[in-house]
């Protein structure tokens, strides 16, 4: 029940019709008695700096969830950024600090990365193709860059986004070796599809899936189908993979604690859960 003392965590981006966390979110708060409430607001990029700027000035605002296409432009709006967002080059969660002042953090990453271990796939030492190097690529390849992968290959339509990304990435963590430019998935240990490519029907795939071995561990953002076109393809060559959901449970707990929350277990998550597709 929404009333008068409800919490408003604003779940920013464009279009909503894809949103997942709502579904996660809400029932855990209702079965905790938490008084609070993550609403999807659908919100144009031309709109969002000054929308946003209005939203937390409202007395019941109590954070925001972003995600595309507004990851990139939430850096720039916010007064007090995080390292991990820093390098990632973007954030998606923002709160209002006792100060008045908007901090920003990033845990995309962190939630590909826990689901991705959780599933018994080793990464330090190991390689990985991440393609799509926007908000939630950038983040995912920083926190792969965390965890000790050898070697990061990083592919984006846009080459620019990933030579800048890589650029972060070797500044924080001079060991690694970086690729650029290709987004040939033969040879990793680990592919991930951080780019919208599986969103909308008729979308080309983000990487050949005839190059993916086997043994390689397949991960997509992509939250519209359980199963997306390369998951699918993956599946079929017999490729262990995450779903894209999985990276929003992982990550649900640490965006909590930032929230000031509780903090739950992923299984507790889970089980309150209304995901549909």
């Amino acid at each position: 029940m929404i009333r008068g003392t409800t919490r408003l965590i604003a779940h920013l981006g464009y279009p909503t019709t894809t949103f997942k966390s709502p579904m996660i979110y809400n029932p855990w708060f209702q079965r905790r008695g938490i008084d609070a409430v993550v609403v999807p607001m659908g919100c144009k990029p031309e709109d969002y700096p000054d929308f946003l700027r209005l939203l937390f000035r409202l007395s019941n605002i109590h954070g925001a969830l972003v995600t595309m296409p507004h990851k990139v432009t939430t850096l720039a709006l916010a007064d007090r950024v995080s390292v991990t967002a820093r390098i990632a080059g973007a954030a998606n969660g923002l709160r209002l600090a006792e100060d008045g002042a908007l901090e920003a953090d990033m845990f995309d990453g962190e939630g590909f990365v826990r689901g991705v271990l959780n599933k018994g796939q080793a990464l330090q030492g190991r390689s990985a193709l991440v393609v799509g190097c926007g908000g939630v690529g950038s983040a995912i390849a920083a926190s792969l860059a965390r965890v000790g992968v050898a070697r990061l290959a990083l592919y984006d339509p846009m080459g620019a986004n990933a030579e800048a990304l890589a650029g972060r990435i070797a500044a924080a963590y001079p060991g690694i070796v970086l690729e650029t430019g290709a987004n040939d998935p033969a040879g990793f240990d680990l592919v991930v599809n951080a780019s919208p490519l599986g969103m909308n029907e008729g979308d080309p795939l983000p990487m050949d899936p005839e190059r993916i071995d086997p043994a390689t561990f397949v991960g997509e953002v992509v939250l519209k189908s359980e199963i997306t076109p390369l998951l699918a393809a993956a599946r079929a060559r017999g490729c262990r993979y995450q779903i894209g959901t999985d990276m929003l449970f992982e990550q649900i707990p640490a965006y909590l604690e930032f929230f000031g929350f509780p903090k739950p277990s992923v299984a507790e998550l889970r089980e309150s859960a209304a995901i549909s597709y």
